[in-house]
């Protein structure tokens, strides 16, 4: 039997704000992104995950048997968010090569739907979409973004979407540096168009 998330009228793009800090490079960016998207008339919802309580995962093992997880805080109304948006954007810094501690939380979370996939093998109630990753990094390395790139990938899986975009952005740390690189705000409201394009030829529009 397939799970049924609760049915809402939620708008078809969710972003998930991985910065523990407002009005950063981030959320900037994020913002031209929900832009992009709003001026096609798409509907957005941004959730700052790090003004949620959302405990990492404690391994209880409750979600082999059930495809839940058992515990009960503020990421139990994202799993079904998460589910129906036809587009998920994960916006997030870099912390030592990876996701922040609040957004990989998410991540950890969803072992649950992972195991309703495919121990369980109840698929999740939805149609494929789109994944969009916005990451920001203080430094330039090579491989500043490897980590990430296959975390999401991953994390994207679990959810049906497919990574169809992403803008990776080096040099960036204090607040407002990302202004000085105007072509990643470009880059960021271009992709929200591109999110929005998916959900209107999606719903015949």
């Amino acid at each position: 039997m397939t799970e049924q998330p609760e049915r809402t009228n939620a708008p078809p793009v969710l972003a998930l704000m991985g910065s523990p800090r407002r009005g950063g490079n981030t959320d900037l960016l994020l913002g031209e992104f929900l832009d992009g998207a709003d001026e096609q008339g798409v509907g957005t919802e941004v959730v700052a995950v790090a003004e949620l309580v959302i405990s990492p995962c404690r391994e209880r093992y409750t979600c082999l048997d059930t495809g839940r997880c058992d515990l009960e805080d503020d990421m139990t109304p994202l799993y079904d968010r998460l589910i129906q948006a036809q587009v998920v954007v994960v916006a997030t810094p870099i912390f030592f090569y990876g996701p922040t501690a609040q957004i990989k939380a998410v991540m950890d979370r969803c072992q649950a739907l992972w195991c309703r996939k495919y121990h369980l093998k109840r698929p999740l109630d939805r149609t494929p979409g789109q994944g969009y990753l916005i990451s920001v990094a203080a430094t330039n390395g090579r491989r500043l973004f490897d980590g990430l790139l296959l975390t999401i990938r991953y994390f994207f899986n679990v959810l049906d979407l497919k990574l169809d975009g992403q803008l990776l952005v080096r040099g960036a740390d204090l607040a407002g540096d990302v202004l000085k690189q105007p072509e990643a705000l470009t880059q960021a409201r271009e992709l929200g168009r591109a999110a929005a394009a998916f959900v209107r030829a999606s719903q015949g529009l």
